[in-house]
């Protein structure tokens, strides 16, 4: 099978209409599929949910939460940091070909996603991709006073706005996994009210071979499973073909954080993307 209908059987198979079994790896997984078919246009600002079957968003909790709920078989990709510009523009090219849906977290110190802003804003627009704040320069916030917790989380904040359009996103996880009660409560005044953690991980965090990465993997890939991965070092682009078969075997389906929680104003552009809002 060529790469091009390789991708293009996974992404249906990621969308619930096939599972694909015994592929090879993707040697090539980062070059553009020149001639796949293109996906219709929607409006900026449409929310992911419009573009999950079946999926219907709650409203996004006040506090913690480190793993999707109820039952299901939703995996949902988390991607923090973005050290790397080549990691970053990987895993963008990664989404646009496989139609994965993920939630990147970045900080907007490292020119990574200012460099790949032109590709992942079409992906934003179109709900594929979701993103949510992680502090502008990713410090242990439990060490710094209310007014510096504030400018991290601020600053951030104005900064998917400006890059990325992003201006009402409920979601924050705080560098290390390191919080409390005080930084929930200042990143709550500053838009982002649910505090969001995991509960699976790539481990890559620190330097890792691509075998030892696929082993995270497959432990951490299940249902209804938040996995926390991250954009800085290189071993996870050698693997995308390998984690879509493992997706596919295990008849998991990909959502952003902004599927399975929305605010009032996501819904509503959601709603009216998909022409179900009559207005008089």
């Amino acid at each position: 099978m060529d790469r091009r209908r390789f991708l293009l059987a996974l992404a249906a198979g990621l969308a619930g209409t096939a599972v694909i079994r015994g592929a090879d790896g993707l040697g090539d997984a980062l070059a553009p599929v020149a001639d796949a078919p293109t996906p219709p246009a929607r409006p900026p600002g449409a929310t992911a949910a419009a573009a999950v079957p079946g999926t219907v968003p709650q409203l996004p909790p006040v506090g913690v939460v480190d793993a999707l709920p109820g039952e299901g078989t939703a995996l949902a990709l988390s991607i923090d940091d973005g050290t790397s510009t080549e990691v970053v523009a990987a895993f963008a090219r990664f989404a646009a070909d496989s139609g994965v849906r993920m939630t990147f977290f970045p900080n907007g110190r490292y020119r990574s996603w200012e460099d790949n802003a032109p590709v992942l804003r079409p992906l934003i627009e179109s709900g594929q991709v979701a993103m949510g704040n992680h502090t502008w320069s990713h410090p242990d916030l439990t060490t710094l006073g209310d007014q510096e917790v504030a400018e991290e989380i601020r600053r951030n904040r104005d900064f998917l706005r400006t890059t990325f359009g992003v201006h009402d996103s409920p979601f924050f996880r705080p560098p290390f996994g390191a919080r409390d009660e005080r930084t929930d409560r200042i990143a709550a005044d500053l838009g982002h009210p649910t505090i969001a953690m995991w509960n699976g991980t790539l481990e890559d965090f620190r330097v890792l071979t691509a075998e030892e990465l696929m082993a995270a993997a497959r432990r951490w890939f299940n249902p209804q499973t938040i996995v926390v991965g991250h954009a800085n070092h290189p071993a996870v682009t050698t693997v995308y073909g390998q984690l879509l078969e493992l997706i596919a075997e295990r008849e998991l389906r990909t959502v952003t954080l902004a599927d399975v929680w929305a605010t009032p104003g996501q819904r509503l552009r959601g709603a009216t993307a998909l022409g179900r809002l009559t207005v008089p």
